[in-house]
């Protein structure tokens, strides 16, 4: 087992604190520094926080910080990855009042979206945040984005209750809900977007948030986590004269039990012939397909036009609104619940945890 450096800090000293939030640093942008030459970026040591971040002692919390080992670019992330992370919350959920994680935006909605299922009936909040600039630029967007994520992390309603109990993505002013978000910029600092659900919250001069969207606490159940995931999902991207022999390479690989389809618009796919008995053969061989569209925004709707109704006859399912991120974390997660076929079906289509306009 890897050794993984804990660091404590309290910014309340002497008072008792009014909050505690556990950040796991898994790697990333946001965490890194130069060296003392200037001239390279090193993890940043997380014992400098309040040297380096002052203004976090206006909270009065006390942060744990674990930084995971080793550090980690997020296109190295693995189903593995968030069973750790989700282990880690899991012991210490009672100890704390909110956690955050500091991942690489690359791979964050994907995480995002895998956590988001594995926490069933999750009573506090789980941040992901990153940064497009490291922490030790003179001009960078990891500050803004780190101090808000603990505050979110922290807050409460006056009843004691989670402000978000809910797996979630803050970065550049926004809140918005982990399997809604889509990494939709290189360069800029509005990295992430959410299509096809609204914002949670929006930090300005002071943070908003929009309680109408933000999903309410579960009604007494105990809060589960569940750590299987198989991942032998596959994806296919239609496009206008893709060979036959390539996607049939995909759909009847034995390795993969399930495979996303993207297809065009509001889930219109080809007619041919030849294209639809493929379908019907990865069908019969016992495949889960999940039709989601290539779009930006918008939803799947099998049967609105002709090019559509026959994919819905025979067989495949829709994502509806999905995200691609989404469809695929929430593929790996009912194949590891090795649920009977027609409950996986079932579940595929049912809104587990907001993923889902219904």
């Amino acid at each position: 087992m890897p050794v993984h450096q804990v660091i404590e800090i309290d910014t309340a000293l002497p008072k008792p604190p009014r909050a505690h939030v556990l950040v796991l640093y898994t790697g990333g942008t946001l965490g890194m520094q130069y060296d003392p030459s200037g001239q390279y970026l090193v993890p940043f040591d997380f014992s400098q926080t309040l040297e380096r971040l002052p203004e976090l002692r206006r909270f009065d919390f006390r942060i744990t910080v674990i930084t995971l080992t080793p550090l980690l670019d997020s296109a190295n992330i693995t189903p593995a990855h968030w069973q750790e992370w989700a282990s880690i919350i899991e012991e210490h959920y009672a100890a704390y009042d909110g956690f955050v994680i500091l991942h690489g935006t690359d791979t964050m909605a994907y995480s995002a979206s895998a956590l988001s299922f594995m926490f069933e009936n999750l009573t506090k909040p789980i941040i992901f945040t990153g940064a497009q600039l490291p922490i030790g630029e003179a001009r960078n967007d990891a500050r803004s984005n780190l101090i808000t994520a603990l505050e979110i992390a922290a807050m409460k309603h006056t009843d004691g209750r989670a402000r978000v109990p809910e797996v979630c993505v803050y970065f550049d002013y926004h809140l918005w809900r982990g399997n809604r978000v889509k990494k939709v910029e290189s360069e800029d600092f509005d990295a992430f977007d959410s299509p096809n659900y609204p914002f949670l919250a929006k930090a300005g001069i002071r943070i908003r948030f929009q309680d109408s969207y933000i999903l309410p606490h579960p009604s007494e159940k105990p809060m589960q986590v569940h750590k299987h995931f198989d991942p032998a999902v596959a994806l296919v991207r239609l496009y206008p004269g893709m060979p036959l022999s390539l996607m049939e390479a995909v759909l009847l690989h034995p390795a993969a039990k399930a495979v996303v389809l993207q297809s065009y618009g509001s889930g219109t796919a080809p007619t041919d012939a030849h294209f639809l008995r493929l379908l019907e053969k990865a069908l019969q061989a016992d495949k889960i397909l999940l039709n989601v569209s290539q779009c930006y925004g918008g939803r799947v709707v099998q049967g609105a036009y002709e090019t559509s109704y026959t994919l819905e006859k025979i067989g495949v399912l829709s994502a509806e609104d999905m995200t691609v991120e989404a469809a695929i974390t929430k593929l790996m997660f009912l194949l590891g619940k090795e649920s009977p076929k027609e409950e996986l079906k079932r579940l595929i289509k049912e809104n587990l945890r907001g993923e889902i306009t219904k």
